[in-house]
């Protein structure tokens, strides 16, 4: 691993490969900035920063009373005193908050020393453990307790000051901060705790593309009562939003119907595809217009599907899209 790239999963860029010229026919399907604010309270994400105080589940019970819908979920649970963004799937889009599992997550918070410790050692011990290491969950953990390897992908010392020590991390999805600080101070043989926990960063998503409580709540209010839809727009995300971390692979349009009844992909089908795709890699399958077909796991590299013209190269894990969305164009049996 290269501990000078200071970067998440979810933010790898991937570039576009055309292995057929194609056309989408415009009288199935729809663009996604076409959708209507209805389709999006079916399957869409909004992104919580959420505050200080409640449990990441008292949260999405509060989106459902907002929103008078009972299929609410969060990804990435964050503990109650905890702050910052919180991935939520309306509708449909619950069940494909798990693969943003894989994009990656930033936390800055502050990890407080127990003794005085030499500013230089802070920093060296805080340096080795970016890379693979190994953790025993917290006693309070949603997860068995037993011994788990997880990645660190960047540690910075941004300000000690004292015993204080404001640090940010990039880490695997499953990492526990708060164990990272006990096992730095361990190392340190001064024992160290997390006082204070944000998290700023979950792949592609930023803090910035946060919103407030209170600040849906009116937007949804000003919908209902007023039709203004604009401020809702902005809050209110497609359930691609979540999946744009995953390299793509574009199949045709006659391709659709077929996966949404759980077909899996075959070559035939692919027209275009990203860079760098391994097999028994995790890949949205998109239709010509962007849209979410399906996510699948291939079965053949990026260069294979560029150059064989026959076999299956990726085999459905969820399918994203409605059946019927676009015409059936295959032989069932």
């Amino acid at each position: 691993m290269n501990k000078n790239k200071k970067v998440l999963p979810g933010v790898i860029s991937y570039e576009r490969l055309i292995k057929k010229k194609v056309k989408t026919n415009p009288a199935f399907g729809k663009k996604i900035e076409e959708r209507t604010v209805e389709e999006l309270l079916e399957n869409g994400v909004i992104i919580i920063d959420k505050p200080n105080g409640p449990t990441s589940h008292q949260v999405d019970s509060w989106i459902k009373k907002i929103l008078g819908t009972d299929k609410v979920g969060h990804s990435g649970t964050l503990d109650p005193n905890a702050t910052g963004i919180l991935p939520i799937g309306v509708g449909d889009a619950t069940k494909t908050l798990s693969f943003l599992l894989l994009a990656g997550k930033e936390y800055v918070g502050i990890m407080v020393l127990h003794k005085d410790v030499d500013e230089k050692k802070i920093k060296d011990v805080c340096e080795s453990f970016v890379g693979d290491v190994v953790q025993l969950p917290p006693v309070r953990s949603a997860v068995k307790r037993v011994h788990r390897k997880r990645t660190i992908y960047y540690l910075d010392i941004i300000q000690i000051k004292g015993r204080e020590v404001l640090f940010r991390v990039g880490c695997e999805s499953g990492t526990y901060v708060r164990t990272i600080c006990v096992d730095i101070g361990r190392r340190l043989r001064c024992g160290a705790h997390l006082a204070e926990l944000r998290r700023t960063q979950v792949g592609h998503i930023k803090e910035s593309n946060c919103v407030l409580l209170h600040d849906l709540k009116d937007c949804f209010v000003f919908y209902k009562e007023d039709k203004d839809e604009e401020s809702i727009r902005t809050i209110l995300h497609p359930v691609e939003y979540i999946l744009m971390h995953l390299p793509k692979i574009v199949v045709r349009d006659s391709a659709v119907d077929a996966l949404c009844h759980g077909a899996n992909l075959a070559l035939p089908g692919v027209v275009e595809l990203d860079t760098g795709i391994k097999k028994n890699d995790i890949v949205l399958l998109s239709t010509l217009k962007g849209e979410a077909v399906a996510v699948g796991k291939t079965l053949m590299s990026t260069e294979e599907m560029i150059q064989k013209e026959k076999g299956f190269c990726a085999n459905l894990e969820r399918v994203v899209m409605k059946k019927g969305t676009y015409p059936s164009i295959w032989k069932k049996t």
